[in-house]
Parts: structure tokens; sequence; C-alpha cells
């Protein structure tokens, strides 16, 4: 088995004050069929800001920042130093478009690298 892999962006998160959107790479659409019968989608995406090797070696931290938190282990939290900075966000469908889906909220930042979406069940 190997130990590398290649993921490639798919499209890319939009955060800002008056939106919350997937933008999809239009090659993708396709990949849309039957999307429209699910009310929440889990949305995977990369935490571009975050990876970088000291935020890759990091294994315990104080969850959320706060020092009065006792050390825990990185798996255990949401942080986002992580081995792969890799998120995933539940989030609410409002609307499908083309290859866009509009959404209600997501924590992600404007412009992280969309790496997957499933349909939530």
């Amino acid at each position: 088995m190997s130990e590398n892999f290649q993921l490639f962006s798919i499209g890319r998160i939009v955060n800002r004050t008056d939106t919350c959107r997937i933008e999809v790479d239009a090659k993708y659409q396709d990949a849309f069929l039957g999307l429209e019968q699910f009310s929440h989608i889990d949305v995977l995406y990369w935490l571009h800001e975050n990876d970088n090797p000291a935020g890759r070696g990091v294994l315990r931290v104080h969850p959320r920042g706060d020092k009065t938190n006792p050390l825990t282990g990185i798996f255990a939290t949401h942080a986002p130093v992580r081995p792969n900075p890799i998120a995933v966000t539940r989030c609410r469908i409002l609307a499908l478009a083309g290859s866009t889906i509009t959404i209600d909220t997501i924590d992600a930042r404007d412009g992280s690298p969309l790496i997957d979406i499933k349909a939530h069940i």
C-alpha cells in the first residue's frame, strides 16, 4: 500500500458575509444528478491556510485555543492543525443552480479548496 496519495480540488468554498456557497468545477456537474433529493451534504475541504510542516506535526492542543482546557489529542478535537489538514462540515442545501450549491453556513475560509461532497444520509 502506498503511503502517498494525490487529492485534486474539485472546486472552492465561497464564504462571505453576504453569501455562502460551494462552487464546483463545471466538469463535475453531472455528479449533481440526484442531489436535489437531499436536504444536507457533508462537505470535505482542505484547510489550506494551516497546511505547513509545523501544523502537521501538532498532536495535542488545548481545545478551542483555550489554555484552561486540558491538552487533548488532535483526533479528539476540531483543531485546524492536523497531520492531514482535511475538514468536514455538514451543510443544509438552500439551492442548486448549475454547478453551484448555496448552503446555510460553513466553517471554511473563503477560497478553501473543495475535496468532495457527500449526500448526508
